[in-house]
């Protein structure tokens, strides 16, 4: 086990030491980006087992794709560094490298082509695990004329209106559930209030990296994105607490602290006016709630952009479905998105 090297360095090697001598002089930009624990540097010895080895996207021009490949292919070695350069990824054994045009690569990630602009569907059909597969990972050489990391610098994140209104859906879950836990602890349900403690906590986790400028990714990984985020300890204690807790009442508590840390996040942020980051009672019951509902108001009523102030506040594809068959499909995903935001797909 000590001896695993994460797989962006393994490929880091690989295209330096294999891959860019078998280019050549070819125009072409390389990296390891698209899916794969290692692309968001979260792969372990674990991930060897499957859908790991020495990997490396190669893009060049639509004219050359064919005889890049036909290059890289005949002249792989049969390992590199002890490990084969031909092996099962996501099902079919091919070698390590691909070679595509970028423009056809990035369609069949996201549904389209961003360097020809984003429109608001754009941006809010393209799920956060996939925005961060193409914006993580690493670029070892950008030689393409329209370049590759400037396709990345686009996809980084939101424009700034589309943020806040991503951010004032994200608060909008919230506060359709933040009573939920007492009010099933109330009746004796222990059992519904830890469930619907673990969603809220697991939406507080997600507006935290989303106030931070990272994409959520997938459940696999959003407990370790959020450790690995500056500042966040105090955050992960206060939602361990409340998953943790056998009571409603100490749930509430967690869930309380972690409401509002994320708030005086957003305060500190100033992309909304300040608001009172204390909970309070849900109306005339005995519920702790932070009223997400005001931050919410807050972030909308700081959109500019008359397009965005029109969305009904349902979100981006990953606030409005989880499925995976639909989250990993950018037709299916553009569709639900569209359907969802009242915009034609």
């Amino acid at each position: 086990m000590s001896d695993f090297v994460p797989g962006i360095e393994l490929s880091r090697a690989f295209y330096g030491e294999v891959v860019a001598p078998l280019v050549g002089s070819v125009p072409h930009s390389a990296a390891l980006i698209g899916p794969g624990s290692e692309v968001l540097a979260f792969d372990t010895a674990r991930s060897a087992d499957h859908d790991w080895g020495p990997r490396v996207l190669v893009f060049a021009a639509a004219g050359e794709v064919e005889d890049v490949r036909a290059r890289v292919v005949a002249g792989l070695p049969e390992r590199f560094r002890g490990l084969p350069t031909v092996f099962g990824y996501h099902g079919v054994v091919r070698p390590g490298v691909v070679v595509a045009e970028l423009g056809q690569w990035l369609t069949e990630r996201l549904g389209f082509d961003p360097r020809g602009g984003m429109s608001p569907l754009d941006w809010l059909s393209s799920p956060w695990q996939v925005l961060a597969e193409v914006t993580r990972g690493e670029v070892f050489h950008d030689g393409l004329p329209d370049g590759l990391e400037a396709v990345r610098g686009v996809l980084r994140w939101y424009p700034r209106d589309l943020w806040r209104y991503v951010l004032a859906c994200q608060w909008r879950r919230i506060a359709q559930e933040e009573p939920f836990p007492g009010r099933c602890g109330e009746v004796g349900d222990e059992l519904g209030s830890a469930v619907v403690g673990a969603r809220l906590a697991r939406e507080v986790m997600r507006l935290a990296l989303l106030l931070r400028r990272r994409y959520p990714p997938y459940a696999k990984w959003l407990g370790s994105a959020l450790a690995r985020m500056p500042g966040s300890v105090e955050l992960g204690e206060s939602l361990g607490r409340a998953l943790a807790a056998r009571s409603w009442r100490e749930r509430e508590v967690g869930l309380s602290a972690a409401y509002g840390r994320v708030a005086a996040t957003q305060n500190r942020l100033g992309l909304a006016e300040e608001l009172d980051v204390r909970v309070r009672a849900f109306h005339d019951r005995p519920f702790q709630v932070i009223g997400g509902d005001r931050f919410a108001r807050a972030l909308l009523e700081a959109v500019s952009d008359p397009v965005v102030r029109g969305l009904p506040l349902v979100g981006c594809v990953d606030q409005v479905a989880d499925s995976v068959e639909v989250l990993m499909s950018p037709s299916r995903a553009r569709a639900v998105a569209a359907a969802a935001l009242g915009l034609v797909a």
